[in-house]
This record gives C-alpha cells, sequence and structure tokens, in this order.
C-alpha cells in the first residue's frame, strides 16, 4: 500500500530517539501544534468560545537500572515523572515534559501553561480557563493570569490558617451542597442493587468512613505570593466513622479551591475543578491504550522524545473525530458520532478505524482497497475519508 520496498526494523527506534535533544523536542511538538491549529480553525464558531487547558503529572515507573535521569519519587517508585498539559475540549495532550522521578507535579508547569495559552490564543478562543489540582495553585503566577485575562480554577492545600477562615464564617454562610446526578436516566427509573460491598463491611466490623452531608460557602483569601484577594471555595465535608454497624465518632474534612471567576456560582466552581478528574483517563489511555508514557530506552531525553512522537496516535484520533462532517439530513445523528469517536478510548478506536481487513490490489496504475468486513463505523469511516480529501480552510 505504501510502495515501499522496505520497512524500518523498530529497534532503530532507539536509535533515532538518541538523535533529539530538548529543543529538537520542543520544535517537535511546535510542527504538531501547527496542524492541531488548522484542525481546530475547521471546527463551529462555538468550539473557539472557550479552551479549558488541564496540567497533571503522572509517574511512569522502570525496571532499568541503567537509564539515565530516573529516580526515585517519595513513594519508592523509581522511573520518570512527565508533566502532562491536555485541552479538556478534546482530550488532546498539547504538551509533554519529561523529568527525573523525584521532581515535584508541578515544576515547570506556569512555562507549560503559558506556551499552551499562546497556542490556543494562535488559534482563535476567546476564553481560555486554566484547571489543576492542589500540587498546581502556583500563587506567584495567578496575578499574571489574572491581569492577562486568563481564568483559573485550582485545587488549594488545606493550611490550618484556611481551615481557621472557614471556622469563622457566619452560618448564614453555608449552605448545603446539592451534587448533580450522574447521569439521566432515559427510562424508567430502577431501584438501587443491593451494596454487597457495604454488607461485608459491616460483618466483619471494618473501619469504613461515610460521608453525611456536604456544605458550601466562599470567602476572599490572599496568598502571601499574590498582591490582590481571590474568590475561595471551601467545600465542608460531615463525614462518621463507623466500625461495623456501630457509629464511632463524626469527623470533618475541608476542600478549598481558589479561581478568579466571579461569573459562576460556588456550586459550578467545584463542579468545574471536580470535572478535571476526566484527565486522569487521558492520562491512562496515553499509558495503556497508546502505550506512549513508557520508557524503553536509555536517557531522559531519548525518552521525552519516544513519549511525544508515541503521543501523536492518541492526538490523531481526536483530530479524526473533530474532522468529521455533521451536516446535512443526517446532521444530529453525525454529530453523536463525532462526539463518540471523541471521547472513545483508543484500542476501541483502533478496532473500528484502523485495524479494518483488506485486500489490496494493484492494477491499472492504481491501488485498489477492498474491505472485507463490516463493522458499524464503516460509513463514518468514508465519510472521514471523503473529507481528508478536501483542503483545510486556512
Amino acid at each position: 500500500a505504501l510502495g515501499a520496498q522496505r520497512i524500518p526494523d523498530p529497534t532503530t527506534a532507539g536509535d533515532f530517539c538518541r538523535r533529539f535533544d530538548g529543543w529538537k523536542i520542543h520544535q517537535l511538538m511546535e510542527i504538531f501544534n501547527r496542524a492541531r491549529i488548522k484542525v481546530w480553525q475547521q471546527q463551529p464558531e462555538e468550539f473557539l468560545e472557550q479552551a479549558v487547558i488541564e496540567g497533571d503529572g503522572t509517574m511512569v515507573e522502570t525496571y532499568g537500572e541503567c537509564k539515565e535521569g530516573a529516580d526515585f519519587n517519595y513513594q519508592g517508585q523509581y522511573g520518570y515523572h512527565p508533566l502532562v498539559i491536555t485541552l479538556a475540549n478534546t482530550n488532546e495532550i498539547l504538551y509533554l515534559l519529561n523529568r527525573s522521578g523525584n521532581r515535584p507535579s508541578h515544576e515547570r508547569a506556569s512555562g507549560y501553561f503559558d506556551r499552551s495559552i499562546a497556542l490556543c490564543r494562535r488559534a482563535g478562543f476567546r476564553n481560555i480557563r486554566l484547571r489543576g489540582d492542589t500540587d498546581f495553585s502556583q500563587t506567584e503566577y495567578l496575578d499574571g493570569w489574572d491581569a492577562d485575562g486568563i481564568k483559573f480554577v485550582f485545587g488549594y492545600d488545606a493550611t490550618e490558617n484556611l481551615y481557621e477562615a472557614a471556622e469563622c464564617l457566619e452560618l448564614s454562610a453555608w449552605r448545603e451542597l446539592q451534587r448533580r446526578p450522574r447521569y439521566e436516566v432515559k427510562t424508567t427509573p430502577r431501584g438501587r442493587r443491593e451494596n454487597h460491598k457495604e454488607q461485608t463491611v459491616e460483618r466483619r466490623n471494618y473501619k469504613n468512613i461515610k460521608l453525611e452531608k456536604e456544605w458550601i460557602a466562599e470567602f476572599l483569601y490572599r496568598p502571601t505570593a499574590c498582591k490582590k484577594e481571590y474568590r475561595v471555595v471551601v467545600v465542608w465535608k460531615d463525614l462518621a466513622e463507623h466500625k461495623g454497624q456501630q457509629k464511632l465518632w463524626d469527623l470533618n474534612r475541608c476542600f478549598f479551591y481558589i479561581t478568579n471567576d466571579w461569573s459562576i456560582s460556588a456550586e459550578e466552581v467545584v463542579f468545574e475543578a471536580n470535572q478535571r478528574c476526566n484527565q486522569e483517563n487521558v492520562i491512562q489511555q496515553d499509558k495503556n491504550g497508546v502505550h506512549a508514557l513508557k520508557a524503553p530506552l536509555d536517557n531522559l531525553e531519548s525518552n521525552w522524545a519516544y513519549m511525544v512522537i508515541a503521543t501523536l496516535a492518541w492526538n490523531l484520533k481526536a483530530w479524526a473525530a473533530l474532522l468529521m462532517p455533521a451536516e446535512g439530513r443526517w446532521k444530529e445523528r453525525h454529530a453523536a458520532e463525532k462526539r463518540a469517536l471523541l471521547r472513545m478510548d483508543f484500542v476501541t478506536f483502533r478496532h473500528a478505524l484502523i485495524n479494518i481487513p483488506a485486500q489490496i490490489v494493484r492494477s491499472g496504475r492504481k491501488l485498489i482497497y477492498r474491505l472485507l468486513g463490516w463493522n458499524r463505523w464503516q460509513p463514518a469511516f468514508f465519510r472521514l475519508l471523503d473529507q481528508l480529501n478536501h483542503p483545510l480552510r486556512c
């Protein structure tokens, strides 16, 4: 199909990746981003309303003893600790930085947040929001992002002074937090199934912490490294510790979130922060679906190059979904397929649109691909093929 006489042996990947240094890897990511901008600019106008950028670190363990740059983290795991910056709108990975295993999760995150902000602005996004867990509430950069018009929602460490501020709030400042339903019931509601795990915990007299109620409030707070006050939303959890069926005592825990967005309610701030959990699924797909977050080579930079190159497979899946047309008579059905393809895990995507059995025939100076199997994604496959034959509008 490729017209190639031979295909390079996979072992040459190590020699190829060892030719990269940090500057060349950054150049490679910017080359990918130029193609990414072209894909984004094919989307409807509402797509560019807001970009939600998220950052997190993840541990890539290795048993190799001769890998330069690998180290132990605080849990005793040996390997590398990559920083992953993603776009929550499409689950794309924007930037990836490989680091030694003993580096903190937030190290150099501010610089890659700034790179991602510049990338999204070049593409034409009108609003940008940053999200991250407590490690990423880098207070020395909050004033700069706020002055630049960037919104952010970060988790914040539950320090003693914040607990004191929460306890000093008036009772009227608190209200019960009502969580959204996890999903919408489209048929007749059914009763809950028996919780056999809960029964086993009670029967064996294990300790169990149960959530009784959640309360929410907010107050103004100026972090030490900041020159202005920001909005802090606090979720107070009433917990009860049980042993078997006997209640031992009540517990209280607080979770704090810092934001400069005053246009949404306190509840929406919490839900916005909770949505960041989906980034864990993206990282797991990059680890186990694409197998990009691995360390098969011999030093930090060659493994970094390997991760960036292999991550392109995940981004190509997102770009394929974004380029899928949704118009005409079957617009709603095609839009639903587009959303499903964007959320699809990589293994399913590979079976649906890549591993299609085909016969390749060379005849009359042309190649003929005869598909030998059928699956329900083939109509989408052909629509995507037609779309790729058209030039991009940019």
